[in-house]
């Protein structure tokens, strides 16, 4: 009787320290996808991000080289962590938060080159589509690279996780958020907010540029003064000096009325800050019956002061004044 008792609970123990079956230490699809989302899609995101915005300041070095290597780092930084974390600490970030780890058939650790292949076994998974559905209906829940690999993907008891994941993951993801949302900033600043600016400059010299133009090189002999004073006040710092010298050989000979007006105008080139138009003007000089009818093409350049007020900063006779027509 004794026997029978003792071989009883013998069978009762052994029974007891039975270790779980590998079916159900292996870890659901939808535990793996989430693992894998959170391993990869910032770095994704980031690096994506970097390489649209290195695209739009390609004409500005520092912010190319600073999209560049923000996009690299985001690579490295997710190897390490796809790679050479789970070689170091048995998990990488997101597999901690999930408690899944990733083992061989028999147990056994998998080293960084494994590892390696294993990711890059996952392009025949992305390419057939069914291979990342593969898991939710095989036996060993296996994709086409842990069938290539020999792999499987178990769960880990909640004791032997590691501690303060979530936050480590929210940290994580939070640096990688702000830095694509920085890397946007970047593009609209240095890129969209002056292209912006720069149709403004367009609309507004449009229409400013033509009457600007038409008020300086327009004058009068009997409002000589004022009319020369208020062509300087339409000209920058720079060009003023050169415009008072041509006055002043105006006011030496024998002035007679100069008046224009344009009859076409086209914006070659605009900052948010300058301009540079070409205009096709004509106009009268004189008066009756000395008075004649001049046309005459010009390139100006603008600037805009201090006040935002736009100003012309050059101007250049491209076509000498001359008789409309064939100058008869």
């Amino acid at each position: 009787m004794t026997v029978v008792v003792e071989e009883t609970q013998t069978k009762t123990q052994t029974k007891a320290v039975v270790p779980q079956s590998p079916q159900n230490a292996l870890a659901p699809w939808h535990i793996r996808a989430c693992a894998f989302a959170v391993d990869v899609l910032p770095g994704a995101a980031l690096v994506t991000t970097m390489a649209l915005v290195a695209l739009t300041v390609s004409r500005h070095p520092v912010w190319w080289w600073v999209c560049v290597s923000v996009g690299g780092l985001a690579i490295l930084l997710t190897l390490v962590n796809r790679l050479l974390l789970p070689t170091v600490i048995r998990w990488s970030l997101a597999r901690a938060l999930c408690g899944i780890t990733v083992v061989r058939r028999d147990g056994e650790g998998i080293g960084v080159w494994g590892l390696l292949l294993r990711d890059l076994a996952h392009l025949l998974d992305t390419a057939s589509v069914v291979g990342w559905l593969w898991p939710l209906w095989d036996s060993r829940r296996s994709t086409f690279a842990d069938m290539l690999l020999h792999t499987e993907v178990r769960r880990v008891e909640p004791d032997q996780r590691l501690p303060n994941m979530r936050r480590w993951t929210a940290v994580a993801v939070l640096i990688a958020a702000t830095l694509c949302l920085g890397g946007a900033a970047v593009s609209y600043a240095v890129v969209c907010h002056p292209d912006r600016a720069s149709d403004q400059t367009r609309a507004q010299i449009a229409v400013q540029g033509p009457k600007i133009v038409a008020q300086m090189l327009t004058y009068d002999p009997k409002s000589l003064h004022d009319d020369f004073a208020r062509a300087q006040s339409l000209a920058t710092d720079k060009y003023r000096h050169k415009l008072a010298d041509q006055q002043g050989i105006v006011q030496k000979g024998n002035p007679v009325i100069n008046e224009y007006w344009v009859t076409d105008s086209s914006v070659e080139s605009a900052t948010p800050d300058r301009a540079t138009m070409l205009l096709f003007m004509q106009g009268r000089r004189g008066a009756a019956p000395d008075e004649r009818y001049i046309s005459a093409t010009v390139r100006v350049s603008f600037a805009k002061d201090g006040n935002d007020r736009w100003r012309v900063d050059d101007l250049t006779v491209l076509t000498k004044p001359k008789p409309p027509g064939n100058g008869k």
